[in-house]
């Protein structure tokens, strides 16, 4: 679309955010766009459709805390069928590598570490998670990966403060043709200029000033719904500086979690929907067999170690994949095997990572992030969210709440 010289609203990012702000302001009589950098709305969702018709969600998969997820609603007026399976997290099918007793022994492990993370969030100052492990137990590296799935990195780099404010209900579906696709149905009737990249917002004057790579246009209010990094590095810089902002999205950093999926031959020798943990250390996958029902293996991999290999390029991390699965399930599935799909959030410039926490003693940086500026200038994502950050769902709030601060005002 050509780019207009002036609009009411300018929204920045067409990612969950981005897009439910758009259509919270539907009903009003303010002209808005959104100007989104990629060629795609979605933002940090995406859904491929590879080989045999496997629906890979490259970004976001799980409607987490469903029945409080207002995507739940959205899929079923927007006709997407909804899998209500529940994941299999806490199980390792076939007692492969993770004999019952030693599980179980891991789980008890697991939930008393929980609820000294719970009990020191009542404490007067913040801590790092990871000084809340028990010393010497034999678990803890495995309970460290598990931080790595959740929070996109490693138990000391997250808040005890942060990790307690996080609702999850543990109600977990997910979206049959994709979690990505759901939110681009959603967001398709909005108005989207594609491959405009924002460096600038001017708020100096009585119209806000706008530079993109497509040029410059000026607005009387504008929402950011970009992800923390790109704030944090001033990707996207400010006039008059907006140095909390800035200070806040530091403290707020993304994650990493990447994903494999890898087509599975002869995959009735697999339970549909069953799970597999890899080896007892912190850098291990998280594998889904057969995920509804489909001939495949995803891999789930986060932290550090997934950093390693994102920065070995195309292909590392699911070889890497596949030598741990062929250690679980015998030397028969390397040929099984077949790397057909792979996430690489950290080599992705418009988004530098998978999703925020908040380091130690920087939990209140949300609060911070989230609050207007003059009255026009405002900011959603999921970094804003208080208690769904990290989630889809957490960044669709946040733009319905940023677009009634727009009218509201």
């Amino acid at each position: 679309m050509t780019l207009p010289s002036d609009v009411d609203v300018a929204i920045i990012g067409a990612g969950a955010a981005g897009l439910a702000a758009a259509r919270t302001l539907e009903g009003s009589s303010l002209s808005v766009l959104i100007l989104e950098a990629r060629d795609r709305i979605g933002g940090r969702s995406h859904t491929a459709i590879l080989r045999n018709d496997i629906v890979f969600d490259v970004g976001c998969e799980w409607l987490h805390s469903a029945d409080k997820n207002a995507f739940v609603p959205i899929a079923r007026d927007l006709g997407f069928a909804i899998n209500d399976t529940l994941p299999r997290w806490r199980e390792q099918s076939l007692n492969l590598g993770f004999a019952p007793d030693d599980r179980e022994d891991f789980l008890k492990a697991m939930d008393e570490f929980e609820t000294r993370v719970e009990a020191a969030s009542d404490l007067p100052e913040d801590s790092p998670a990871s000084r809340w492990l028990e010393p010497g137990n034999r678990w803890n590296a495995r309970i460290d990966s598990i931080s790595t799935y959740i929070n996109g990195c490693e138990l000391d780099q997250v808040s005890v403060y942060d990790a307690d404010a996080y609702e999850d209900t543990g109600i977990n579906w997910r979206v049959r043709r994709g979690y990505g696709a759901l939110i681009a149905a959603y967001g398709a009737p909005c108005p989207v200029a594609f491959d405009t990249k924002v460096t600038l917002i001017d708020h100096s004057g009585s119209r806000m000033k706008i530079t993109t790579s497509r040029g410059t246009l000026t607005a009387g209010k504008v929402i950011v719904t970009t992800p923390t990094s790109l704030i944090a590095n001033e990707a996207i810089r400010f006039h008059p500086a907006l140095p909390d902002k800035v200070a806040a999205a530091a403290g707020l950093p993304l994650g990493l979690a990447n994903k494999v999926m890898l087509a599975l031959s002869e995959p009735e020798t697999l339970p549909v929907d069953g799970h597999l943990y890899g080896a007892n250390r912190v850098g291990t996958g998280s594998y889904h067999l057969r995920p509804m029902g489909q001939p495949c293996i995803s891999g789930f991999f986060g932290g550090s170690f997934a950093r390693t290999f994102d920065d070995k390029g195309d292909g590392a991390l699911s070889a890497q994949a596949i030598d741990e699965l062929v250690a679980l399930l015998g030397s028969e599935y390397r040929n099984k095997l077949t790397p057909i799909g792979e996430s690489r959030w950290a080599q992705d410039a418009f988004a530098l990572g998978s999703y925020s926490r908040a380091l130690p003693g920087h939990a209140d940086g949300r609060a911070v992030l989230a609050a207007p500026v003059d009255g026009r200038l405002f900011f959603a994502g999921e970094a804003t969210s208080p208690n769904f950050f990290s989630t889809a769902h957490g960044a669709q709030e946040s733009g319905v709440r940023a677009a009634g601060e727009v009218m509201d005002d």
